[in-house]
């Protein structure tokens, strides 16, 4: 089961689950963005597929009852910064409430299942040091969405440790943490790439809030291929039951925003389009400056690291992108099958132990 299926990693993660022979329950409250990679890959019709809250408690317990899957990951969840100060109870609502109900489903059904919730880098009480955060460091967020983050970590936290922490626990959890993500197929409002990315299709410009903003950037499959390591290590080993894990680059593969859009515009037609970007900074609201993870528990715990460097993820990006807009929808399921493919390739060169089973 896969809550927050028609999202962007969400799409993502059901392609590569079903590549990998699973049978997918979806759960989601809608098709959040058009142009939307879940219905260009054709996903709904090759699922089941259920259009139902998270907020929705009763619907959560009856969905988890019926099918008892044998692995979740929770991802829907209102994803984005500037729309927290939009919307702030709606934002504590999804993210923490919502992961309650995913937990109180799991509690009630207690059946044999394996559970990976996912939250973000941002729920971490971020005082922009230079060095990255572990999965032990004080939670907090300064803005709703990272508050949000840091609650619903909390609750996974307070749900192990009274229902699931016995060793002849039929339920296993854990939480998965992940920095900034890039990839084909994001056009979510009030992301950096998929802004210039449907402005630059267009031929407009488009406004940069913070240029010299320093993310950890990484390709989506990245910390898809973290999931999947940890349901699969979650499964094997009852220790890890109640761990929680970070994905992200290495540590010294932060880029700045601006930096970052280059490395786009220099993978496709978008190069001729980037003196279409204009800088205005916009300081109406908070948002992190500086973020970075420490990746080593994933390391030494469930032999995971990342795959693809800073151009190689740049470049994977912008070729989803100009797929799209200059070949249309048709055969982008296969291109993307292919990077995935790619992806996993490139591990097996790298002797990673999950590209490897």
């Amino acid at each position: 089961m896969v809550t927050g299926n028609t999202g962007f990693k969400g799409s993502w993660l059901t392609l590569w689950l079903m590549d990998l022979g699973a049978k997918v329950i979806g759960v989601s409250d809608g098709i959040p963005t058009q142009p939307s990679m879940f219905e260009i890959l054709g996903l709904k019709n090759e699922i089941t597929h259920h259009f139902a809250d998270v907020n929705d408690s009763e619907t959560m317990q009856n969905l988890v009852a019926k099918y008892k899957p044998d692995f979740l990951f929770h991802l829907a969840a209102q994803p984005i910064v500037s729309s927290s100060y939009k919307e702030p109870l709606k934002t504590f609502q999804t993210n923490i409430i919502g992961t309650a109900n995913v937990l109180e489903a799991l509690r009630i059904s207690n059946h044999r299942c394996d559970a990976v919730f996912i939250t973000s880098d941002k729920c971490y009480e971020n005082v922009e040091w230079t060095w990255g955060y572990r999965e032990n460091d004080r939670l907090g967020g300064k803005d709703p969405y990272s508050a949000s983050k840091a609650g619903a970590e909390i609750i996974i936290y307070s749900y192990h440790n009274s229902f699931f922490s016995k060793t002849d626990s039929l339920v296993r959890l854990v939480s998965v943490r992940a920095g900034n993500v890039i990839g084909g197929g994001d056009w979510a409002e009030s992301r950096i790439i998929p802004d210039c990315v449907r402005a630059w299709a267009k031929h407009e410009a488009v406004v940069i809030r913070r240029p010299q903003a320093t993310r950890p950037w990484q390709h989506v499959l990245e910390p898809i291929s973290g999931y999947l390591t940890a349901g699969q290590s979650l499964n094997e080993q009852m220790i890890l039951n109640g761990e929680s894990f970070n994905f992200g680059p290495p540590a010294d593969q932060t880029f700045t925003v601006q930096q970052t859009l280059e490395a786009i515009a220099e993978n496709w037609s978008f190069k001729d389009n980037y003196d279409r970007v204009t800088i205005q900074e916009d300081k109406s609201f908070h948002e992190a400056g500086l973020l970075k993870l420490n990746c080593d528990k994933a390391l030494h715990k469930l032999q995971w690291k990342p795959v693809l460097n800073f151009k190689e993820a740049t470049r994977f990006t912008a070729q989803w992108y100009s797929h799209y807009y200059n070949q249309g929808s048709d055969r982008l399921r296969e291109f993307t099958l292919a990077q995935i493919e790619s992806y996993t390739g490139s591990a097996k060169k790298m002797n990673i132990a999950w590209a490897l089973q």
